[in-house]
């Protein structure tokens, strides 16, 4: 496989994906300002894109920030995780995995200055450089998800997750007993989807000031991989 293989074939819909995201990171950041500024050291957040549901896991701690974002496609595409790492302001760490077949895995380092150290793209067991074009890329990724992830603090966006109860009710991750305010057509899909299961499904949702959105439902646990604010 050739080197810049990865550049020719995601480039356009992995742009594309961002900038609808700083679209909406711009429109949170407008509705977030009335909201007050002290926020907890570990938080989880998500959005719905067109092209599936992205979760955000986020912890400063010590002048540095981590995030672990998750990608769902609605339909067709690959599910995917990126972790980056900044120290203030410098991007330091972005690793991202791409779970095709076969997966790909990428890792770029910088140093304090911003200046790259390390870079890799792995696929199939082979080991390949990045071009400059192929970091420039993952560095405005990087950008972009702490750009919306401020946005969706700054809101007060919280992602909660769970299991599905047959009283109506969520267990989530943490063991609380929930039963968050989702409208008709979400109860609707997470009991078509319960009805196709034989073990509780997990849902994701989003809680926000203005109310509550279902984010995603699955036969998976969530919780199992779930990070916490000790393990993070």
């Amino acid at each position: 496989m050739a080197g810049n293989s990865f550049n020719e074939g995601a480039v356009t819909p992995l742009l594309s994906f961002w900038r609808r995201s700083r679209m909406l990171a711009g429109v949170l950041l407008l509705t977030a300002c009335s909201h007050d500024s002290s926020l907890p050291p570990f938080t989880a957040s998500g959005f719905a894109d067109d092209r599936g549901a992205v979760r955000i896991w986020r912890k400063d701690s010590g002048g540095e920030t981590h995030l672990l974002s998750a990608f769902s496609p609605w339909n067709q595409g690959n599910t995917w995780l990126g972790e980056y790492r900044w120290q203030g302001d410098a991007l330091t760490l972005i690793e991202f995995t791409v779970y095709s077949t076969p997966p790909e895995h990428v890792r770029v380092r910088f140093d304090e200055s911003g200046e790259l150290n390390f870079m890799q793209r792995e696929v199939n067991g082979q080991k390949q450089q990045l071009s400059s074009d192929q970091v420039a890329l993952y560095r405005y990724r990087a950008t972009q998800i702490r750009q919306t992830s401020d946005a969706l603090r700054q809101g007060r966006v919280v992602l909660r997750q769970g299991q599905w109860q047959q009283n109506g009710t969520i267990k989530t991750c943490e063991g609380q007993v929930l039963q968050p305010e989702l409208d008709e057509s979400a109860l609707r899909h997470i009991g078509q989807r319960q009805r196709h299961s034989s073990k509780a499904v997990s849902v994701a949702w989003l809680e926000s000031p203005e109310g509550a959105q279902l984010l995603l439902v699955a036969n998976e646990d969530f919780c199992r991989w779930q990070p916490t604010e000790k393990s993070f």
